[in-house]
């Protein structure tokens, strides 16, 4: 039966995830088996894992680190909010319904409950070590008789705690005694030591205040974790695009449409790894030179309403600019942002939005139409198939230029949908192996037409063949040099958590660690 400890966070963001991530790879390169769990996590970047349940981005990582598969098990209890205060709930990797937070708190908590102890204990029968990340903080008195996430699961899997602050934001100290202050006695005596994270400057200056809250809260601060900026891991929320930083000094420069609604962001990370390459955020108010636009592709990602996000296009004038910008460079659809680009989204439901049916931006022939009683959940294979005359020496398709020579290669992708796609006129892109793709009448996934394409295939860059030919079109059009090493994505993921792991280890008392672990 697997031992376990739990991460907690005075806050959000206070840097419990990577935490748990790089105590996953510690622990896993010593040899335990090793599993991460989050109770429930409210995330829109999802991943489908190989039974086909979706579960939270982080929790993915986090089984990367520990060098496991995900499972639907890491994280039981997944909230995907749609707006209005409404998320979709998804329980053990599947949807049961979309519920504000008073109809999930009263009618489905308890379900919840058992869920997550189920899943819990089959991760204990099946790991040595189980490392469990908390959620916001455990110290939200308002809700604490409703907790499914913090100290409620510290007692289910009877965990001794870690208390991580962050520094950065300021008031540590007050956020530590605080954070414990407010904590009922039994749930104190749960925590076993604190973490200072994302500390920049002589540590030395903290020790007299590190005395002090030790001795305030009888509670030992295990070490100082510094920041490291140069870590490149995916991120959890649509929040940190808020703090997304263009850098104007690169070669090629890919523009990403931020829709009110965004979801699944994590597939534009891998341009991010590629030295020449940065990222621009285009907001949708944002003024954009159309004919001489500082981007060289457009990409619009995925959205958990793709009829409410098409909508805020025309109300903003963006889709007008989106239009004349696909005169001048190549635009991309992925998933919600596909049928977007198709001409109409139909929605007679109301499924998506109280939008309903609404024109799309009408730059693939395609329509897409919601009308599933079920989400698609998927891990996909496809190869690509340019559906194209082989011998022909010239094509008007740019996307079949730019991807002709790995036609029939084979990808990997992962699928997120609700709606179907039939095409009209537009070419499939992708003949599907494993998976539903457009919809469950052929087995084609995406579509292509001069400079555009779009796919359900969530993770598209993440295939190196995909991304590599792309970029390189790209470079080869700016008179660049052509770029075909090593993935740099998957390397530098690899060297992160590495990386993580190797600060946490230097800076944290270990031996302290192990005693939790392994002395009780």
């Amino acid at each position: 039966m697997a031992k376990c400890l739990m991460v907690q966070g005075t806050s959000s963001d206070a840097g419990k995830s990577l935490l748990v991530t790089a105590l996953c790879r510690i622990y896993a390169k010593r040899g335990y088996k090793v599993a991460p769990f989050k109770s429930q996590n409210m995330s829109l970047n999802s991943y489908t894992t190989e039974e086909d349940g979706e579960i939270a981005i982080a929790q993915v990582l986090q089984a990367n680190a520990a060098n496991v598969k995900p499972s639907i098990h890491m994280n039981p209890i997944l909230l995907k909010p749609k707006g209005e205060f409404t998320s979709q709930v998804i329980v053990q990797g599947k949807a049961v319904g979309d519920m504000d937070f008073r109809e999930y708190q009263t009618k489905y908590r308890q379900k919840a409950l058992e869920a997550i102890k189920e899943s819990l204990d089959i991760l204990k029968e099946e790991n040595d070590l189980i490392f469990i990340e908390g959620a916001g903080s455990p110290a939200e008195i308002n809700l604490r008789d409703k907790d499914i996430a913090n100290m409620k699961i510290a007692e289910i899997a009877d965990a001794p705690v870690l208390l991580v602050a962050d520094i950065y934001k300021g008031g540590v100290f007050a956020q530590i005694a605080g954070t414990i202050m407010l904590l009922e006695k039994s749930q104190q005596e749960r925590i076993k030591g604190t973490v200072i994270n994302k500390f920049i400057g002589n540590a030395d200056i903290l020790m007299p205040g590190i005395r002090e809250i030790e001795e305030i809260t009888s509670t030992p601060v295990l070490g100082i974790l510094p920041y490291d900026n140069n870590l490149r891991l995916p991120e959890e929320d649509s929040a940190s695009l808020m703090n997304h930083k263009f850098d104007a000094g690169k070669d090629i420069t890919i523009g990403v449409i931020k829709l009110p609604k965004i979801a699944n962001f994590t597939d534009i990370d891998p341009f991010e790894y590629e030295e020449d390459v940065g990222l621009r955020m285009i907001e949708i108010f944002d003024d954009i030179d159309c004919e001489n636009p500082d981007f060289d592709a457009l990409i619009l990602p995925g959205t958990r309403s793709a009829t409410g996000d098409m909508k805020a296009l025309k109300d903003s004038g963006m889709d007008l600019k989106i239009k004349k910008l696909s005169e001048k460079i190549p635009i991309i659809g992925i998933c919600g942002g596909y049928q977007i680009l198709g001409k109409t989204i139909i929605d007679e439901e109301n499924k998506e939005s109280s939008v309903g049916t609404i024109e799309g931006l009408g730059l693939l022939d395609v329509f897409s139409e919601f009308k599933r009683d079920e989400k698609v959940v998927k891990q996909s294979i496809a190869k690509i198939d340019l559906n194209k005359n082989k011998d022909s020496e010239s094509s008007d398709d740019l996307i079949y230029d730019i991807f002709k020579n790995i036609d029939g290669e084979e990808i990997t992708g992962f699928e997120l949908h609700e709606g179907t796609t039939q095409l009209n006129s537009a070419s499939p892109l992708f003949k599907v192996e494993k998976g539903i793709g457009n919809n469950d009448e052929d087995s084609y996934d995406g579509a292509y037409a001069g400079n555009i394409f779009g796919s359900y295939f969530h993770g598209l860059f993440y295939n190196y063949n995909i991304r590599r030919e792309f970029l390189n079109h790209i470079r080869k059009e700016k008179g660049l040099k052509e770029y075909h090493g090593e993935d740099p994505y998957q390397a530098t993921k690899d060297y992160s958590i590495e990386r993580l792991a190797n600060i946490v280890e230097e800076n944290l008392d270990m031996d302290y660690i192990d005693s939790l672990l392994f002395d009780n």
